[in-house]
């Protein structure tokens, strides 16, 4: 009988270990796949991770930021700042803590002075980001793995390396999602 309890206790914990190994090897899997469908090189998939979370880190350990909401996205060394603060000082202040950061390129800064929007707001912009990734899912014109949509406010901003045509294509198709207010392209073209 101790016999069994032993190696019942024993499948048990090995199966739970097992769980988590899967677990880590199947999201290390898919950051691996996302990485190497990406055009950008390996070194620039990491940078744009450490430019996000430095920015992310540096901003909310600022005090005066506290009743900030801010979005940081970086794409091969270009960051986009979105979201409200309630003054010009506050926008100023996280624009410095983002031009710190190690290997940033460029900043473009959306940040628009005014209240935080609501959860409501917020759910929208989640939802019109992913009606317009399934449009430009089901696009075959159009490589949608490559181009990083945000949005703030009903406004869709369009990231990636592409070509010319598929970063005209994205926005085409951004701009019929109803609910989409303005769409701006911030592309690196490659041809």
């Amino acid at each position: 009988m101790k016999h069994r309890l032993l190696i019942a206790t024993s499948l048990l914990i090995g199966a739970t270990t097992l769980a988590g190994c899967i677990e880590a090897v199947v999201v290390g899997g898919a950051t691996g796949a996302v990485a190497a469908a990406d055009r950008r090189t390996t070194g620039s998939f990491i940078d744009d991770e450490s430019i996000e979370f430095k920015a992310n880190s540096a901003i909310s350990k600022d005090d005066s930021l506290k009743d900030a909401h801010i979005n940081v996205t970086s794409l091969n060394g270009v960051v986009l700042l979105t979201g409200e603060v309630p003054t010009e000082a506050q926008r100023t202040k996280i624009l410095e803590h983002t031009r710190a950061v190690p290997r940033v390129r460029r900043v473009v800064n959306e940040i628009r002075i005014s209240p935080p929007t609501a959860y409501s707001a917020r759910f929208s912009d989640t939802w019109l980001t992913t009606k317009v990734r399934s449009k430009m899912t089901g696009d075959d014109k159009l490589d949608s793995l490559q181009i990083k949509v945000v949005t703030e406010n009903g406004v869709v901003y369009l990231m990636g390396l592409t070509k010319k045509s598929e970063g005209e294509r994205a926005a085409e198709l951004a701009s019929q999602v109803g609910g989409v207010q303005k769409v701006v392209k911030l592309f690196e073209y490659q041809d």
